[in-house]
């Protein structure tokens, strides 16, 4: 099952009548499409078919985030970037719960979709009736080639993605290649339980990619710690920070296994607290 409603090259796309797109997207939608869904359809099909006529690559309407439970609005792959689109029709400003959440979806691609690790990734947040937009593109500080959100408008989004694209200075994202990529998000927490309780490792029940490398030296860090601690008779608090998703709980379940025996003075308990800022 495609994790998208509708995609296409952009060649065909640009081609394609609206009404086409459209019916596809009501076919594959799993909820009831209202009129304000097929008018906000329409007006992003429009937007982008204006602008997208002198690109290559693929386009991808409502496309699926699986541990979010939610979907991108588009995602376009052109040149050496995805371009992460979240299009806010009739809106005049740019919220900040709605620069979240395209920065959400793009680092939750960039973490657990195999095809996004290596590639420039770029998060725009497109509202559609915004005055005098200027983007600024920017990568983050982070080198993992994710930009900052980008904020437009309709008008303006076509300089937001040749901007972007100025600066990404990689060879061409093969497509057919990022579509065979899987989404490996980390196990729930009952799932790394049970795996850990039964003598699997952080690596075997981890995604087979950095991020399982990160955990094990995360976990072999904290481990280290422990015992410093134990030996110089102190107290150590250790912060453990990421992406929803990312394994912090892994990390601790993984320490509280290797020290699950109640007779050895490394004895640990696992407790998770759930704090909503």
């Amino acid at each position: 099952m495609n994790p998208e409603y509708y995609s296409n090259s952009i060649a065909l796309f640009i081609k394609s009548d609206t009404d086409e797109i459209l019916g596809q997207l009501t076919r594959n939608s799993d909820f009831d499409v209202g009129q304000s869904q097929r008018d906000a359809w329409i007006e992003q099909i429009n937007i982008l078919q204006k602008i997208l006529v002198d690109y290559s690559g693929s386009i991808y309407f409502e496309y699926s985030i699986p541990r979010m439970g939610k979907r991108i609005d588009v995602v376009i792959i052109t040149g050496s970037v995805i371009f992460v689109i979240e299009f806010k029709v009739g809106d005049k400003e740019f919220s900040a719960s709605a620069l979240d959440q395209v920065l959400d979806y793009v680092l939750d691609l960039k973490n657990f979709h195999s095809s996004n690790h290596n590639h420039f990734i770029a998060p725009i947040l497109v509202a559609t009736n915004a005055k005098n937009v200027n983007p600024i593109i920017s990568l983050t500080p982070q080198s993992d080639k994710v930009f900052f959100p980008i904020k437009t408008n309709s008008e303006m989004l076509k300089i937001a993605i040749d901007r972007t694209l100025a600066l990404a200075d990689e060879d061409v994202i093969n497509v057919s290649e990022w579509e065979k990529g899987r989404y490996h998000p980390t196990p729930t927490i009952v799932e790394a339980a049970m795996a850990l309780y039964r003598g699997h490792s952080v690596e075997n029940i981890s995604r087979s990619d950095a991020g399982a490398i990160n955990l094990t030296q995360t976990s072999e860090i904290v481990s280290e710690i422990i015992k410093k601690s134990r030996d110089k008779s102190q107290k150590s608090i250790c912060f453990v920070t990421g992406v929803p998703g990312a394994g912090k709980t892994l990390v601790g379940l993984n320490i509280a296994n290797k020290h699950i025996d109640k007779n050895n003075d490394l004895y640990s308990v696992f407790c998770q607290a759930m704090v909503h800022l």
